[in-house]
C-alpha cells in the first residue's frame, strides 16, 4: 500500500510531499517511500516549470520506519 499526501504552504511558496508505504513482506520499503516522494515532487516541478525554473527540491528524508530486521526508527 502506498499513499502520497501533498501540503501547500502558499505564504512561503512551498509544497511538502509525504509518502506512506506499507507491505506484508519481510523486506523494507524505505527506498520505495523515498522514490515516491521524489517522483511526486518532480511531477510538481514539471507542472510548474513554466512559472519558475528556479524551484529546488530539498530535504527528502526518511521520517519513520517500523518492522523488519532493524525494528522501529524515527528521525530526530
Amino acid at each position: 500500500k502506498v499513499s502520497i499526501a501533498f501540503t501547500l504552504d502558499e505564504s512561503s511558496h512551498r509544497v511538502q510531499c509525504e509518502a506512506t508505504v506499507e507491505c506484508d513482506g519481510k523486506t523494507g520499503v524505505e527506498m520505495e517511500a523515498l522514490t515516491a516522494v521524489q517522483v511526486g515532487l518532480l511531477t510538481v516541478y514539471d507542472m510548474c516549470k513554466a512559472v519558475d525554473r528556479g524551484m529546488v527540491i530539498t530535504d527528502v528524508r526518511l521520517l519513520h520506519k517500523a518492522g523488519g530486521k532493524s525494528g522501529e526508527w524515527r528521525a530526530a
